[in-house]
This record gives structure tokens, C-alpha cells and sequence, in this order.
């Protein structure tokens, strides 16, 4: 049997014997909205346990409008139009708008980046901001002890709406929400305190429930998020499902869509994952492809291996990622990352410590472009081509190996 993979802007292939294979994980995909705009109108016209959009903005001066940065695939530039018709039907000003990037860690956008992001006429007439990390404005704590502190207009502004996408998180459980206020605009304070609770139980993908993502929504409590407007994407970035309305219900109804499209049940653990990241620009960086790896950890026996395809031409994609994957003389040490991650928490290392985690149970093969040094400096196995990966494999196991292959791993979370 051929298997063909994504790999960057192309495929990998790879024959297989059929008598191998345990199963293929596949989405169950739903197709796209044809009228977006007519279903955007209509979600923030009748809201979930929340006001219309249109009553909420009336008499408001300062309205800020989060939207995710260019790293994120939440079409914003068709989401805003709507958004912008009814706040001047009721009366707002442009001038009283401003449009914030969440950037949280991630670099500034270019002039271009911010003009593709919301489109030429939104970017020309509104105020477009990039988040800032030094221009914060502290609000208090939460009970699990993370400063509130925000971007400036954010905490000086008297409507807060947020706009995202919801997909898998692997500690916060989904995206989406009000998941931006802390790691879009919040302080690296902030950021860094929230995150650390990763290495608290259920704080893992596909739970609502995350310790993570209670400290999120207490925290946009206390910041008075008002409103989201969020929407889930099939593999082709289609919109299949709009929810809009109170920060937390909406979003607990787009994470159902979420789960019944992503979360797959496995028949059994197998000795080989085969999957892949999702090709460009899922694998521009391991930073990106870690999430792969993490949906796809349940499928996998103790002491077998995922052998995922990720071209990286980008290589590790975080320097304090790169440094804490590689610094490391011994595995042993490597694999005591989630004993330090708790003791010097950094944004980067965190990545570095859930992979360890994951290495604990299975072996990681990647089949990329990076130079093999450099992946087997950081405890990764490696293969140059797909067919070499299986040839290794079937050394490694022997001819009766069980392979689970999952073609769309940086969606698909797989579940015992």
C-alpha cells in the first residue's frame, strides 16, 4: 500500500504492507459555510447567553477589537467586515475602534503582515495596533496567583471583544475563547505564570476543564472581556461552524464542533505512529510541529515510536527552544526537563519539557530537512526520506510491526 504524506509544500510517500497497518485516524470534516458573512450577522444578532452585539456597543468610546497575529490561521480579514457594519450601525466612530494584534512573545508584523491580516480598506480607516509586552497596565491577580497585567488600550478600553479560532491546545485544551487577553496581550509575566500550570493534571489537550484555561477566563473576568466571536476551520481553513456571545459559553459550543470533527478514538496502541504535521506552514519549525506530536502521544505503546514528517526549514524556531533540546549531554538529564520547568519556568523551555515528557513513554523520529546533527543533538531519531523511516522500523520491531497512521496530526487528537 502507498502512503503518502505533506511535507512542507509537497508530499512524501512510502509503500507499506497493508498487513501492518492497524488504522488510518482520519478527521471526520465537515464542509465549509458558503454565505460567511450572512452567518457572522446572524451569530452576533442572536448571541449565545449574551446581549446582540449591537445593544452591547451603544454608548461605548474605547471598543478594542483582539484579533490573532500572522502565525495563526483565523481568517480575520472576513471576520471584522461584519463586526465593523453593525458597531457603526449602532453608532460607534471609527476613531473609537482600535484593532489589536495578540502577539504575545511572537515578533512584531510588518506593515504588509498587519494589511494582509484585516485587508487594505479595515487597515487604512481603523487604528491597528501590535500588542506591546512593555506597555502593560496591572488589574490584580488571579486566585492561582498570575498578574493581571495588559496591554494598555486593552485595559483602558470599555468593550473587549476577542476574535479567534478554536482548535486543540495541548495544555490550555482548545484555542480560542478568551485565550488571547492573557497569551495575545497579557504581560510576559502573565504569559510565563499561566503556562507554568501546564504541569498541573489535566492541563492537556481537549479538556475544557485545564487548569490553564481556568486561569485564562478567570483573568478575562477580571479584565472584563465582553464578547467573542470565534470559528472552526476544517484542514482546507474553511469556516464550519461560527459562535459568538458570552466568553465562555460561546466558546464551550465551539469546542463541541471541535470534538466532533477532531477527537478520534483509537482501536489499540500500536508500536509506530506514522503521521505527518500537516505540511507548510504546520512544520516551518519543530516550535510548530510539537503540537503534532502531542495529539497523536495516547496512540503510540510504551516504548514504541511516532515517526512524524516535518520538513522545518526553519529549523528549531525558538532559541531557548533550541537551547534547552540540546544543551544536554546525557538523555538522563534531558529527561528530568519537567523537574527544571518547574523550578526556572521560560517560554520556549516549556516545549522543550513537554517533549521530554512524551520521550518518557515512546521514541521521537523526524523525517526533515534539518541536518541529522542537529536532530539527534536534541534525542530525536532520524530519517532523510519516509521509506527510510519505515525500513528503520521494521528493524527496530520486526516484520509484524503495527502501524497507526494519521495523516492530519496538528488537528486530529487522539483519545484512548
Amino acid at each position: 500500500m502507498r502512503i503518502e504524506l505533506k511535507f512542507g509544500k509537497g508530499t512524501l510517500s512510502a509503500e507499506v504492507p497493508e498487513e501492518n497497518i492497524t488504522e488510518f485516524i482520519y478527521p471526520e470534516e465537515l464542509d465549509g459555510i458558503e454565505d460567511v458573512r450572512g452567518e457572522v450577522l446572524r451569530c452576533i444578532s442572536n448571541p449565545i447567553d449574551s446581549a446582540p452585539l449591537e445593544e452591547l456597543v451603544k454608548g461605548k468610546e474605547k471598543i478594542a477589537i483582539l484579533v490573532s497575529d500572522i502565525t495563526r490561521p483565523c481568517p480575520t480579514g472576513v471576520l471584522l467586515p461584519p463586526v465593523l457594519e453593525v458597531l457603526k450601525r449602532a453608532g460607534v466612530r471609527r476613531e473609537n475602534v482600535t484593532i489589536i494584534f495578540g502577539l504575545g512573545t511572537h515578533r512584531k508584523h510588518t506593515e504588509e503582515e498587519k494589511r494582509r491580516i484585516v485587508g487594505d480598506e479595515i487597515y487604512e480607516n481603523y487604528r491597528c495596533l501590535d500588542s506591546d509586552l512593555n506597555d502593560v497596565v496591572n488589574l490584580g491577580e488571579t486566585s492561582r496567583g498570575t498578574p493581571v497585567e495588559v496591554f494598555r488600550p486593552v485595559a483602558e478600553a470599555d468593550f473587549i471583544m476577542c476574535i479567534g479560532n478554536i482548535e486543540f491546545h495541548y495544555f490550555a485544551g482548545y484555542s480560542g475563547g478568551v485565550k488571547p487577553i492573557v497569551a495575545g496581550v497579557g504581560s510576559k509575566s502573565a504569559i510565563e505564570k499561566n503556562h507554568m500550570l501546564m504541569i498541573e493534571k489535566g492541563a492537556e489537550a481537549g479538556n475544557l476543564e485545564s487548569p490553564v484555561r481556568k486561569d485564562m477566563e478567570e483573568f478575562a473576568s477580571i479584565v472584563g472581556v465582553d464578547f467573542i466571536l470565534n470559528v472552526v476551520l476544517n484542514s482546507r481553513e474553511e469556516i464550519v461552524r461560527v459562535v459568538a456571545g458570552d466568553p465562555v459559553e460561546a466558546h464551550r459550543e465551539g469546542a463541541k464542533t471541535v470534538d466532533s470533527m477532531y477527537k478520534r478514538r483509537i482501536r489499540e496502541k500500536s508500536d509506530v505512529v506514522l503521521c505527518s504535521a500537516g505540511g507548510y506552514p504546520n512544520d516551518i519549525n519543530l516550535y510548530q510541529v510539537q503540537k503534532a506530536i502531542d495529539n497523536v502521544k495516547r496512540a503510540v505503546r510504551k516504548e514504541g515510536t511516532i515517526v512524524i514528517t516535518a520538513e522545518c526549514p526553519e529549523g528549531f524556531g525558538n532559541e531557548i527552544f533550541e537551547r534547552w533540546m540540546t544543551e544536554h549531554r546525557y538523555l538522563e538529564e534531558f529527561m528530568r526537563m519537567s523537574e527544571r520547568v518547574r523550578r526556572e519556568f521560560t517560554l520556549g523551555g516549556h516545549k522543550a519539557a513537554s517533549l521530554s515528557m512524551i520521550m518518557k513513554h515512546a521514541d521521537i523520529m523526524l523525517v526533515t530537512r534539518m541536518p541529522e546533527e542537529r536532530v539527534r543533538r536534541a534525542f530525536f531519531e532520524y530519517a532523510g526520506d519516509l521509506q527510510d523511516a519505515l525500513r528503520q522500523m521494521f528493524e527496530k520491531y520486526g516484520r509484524d510491526l503495527r502501524i497507526t497512521v494519521v495523516p492530519f496530526a496538528r488537528t486530529t487528537l487522539c483519545v484512548e
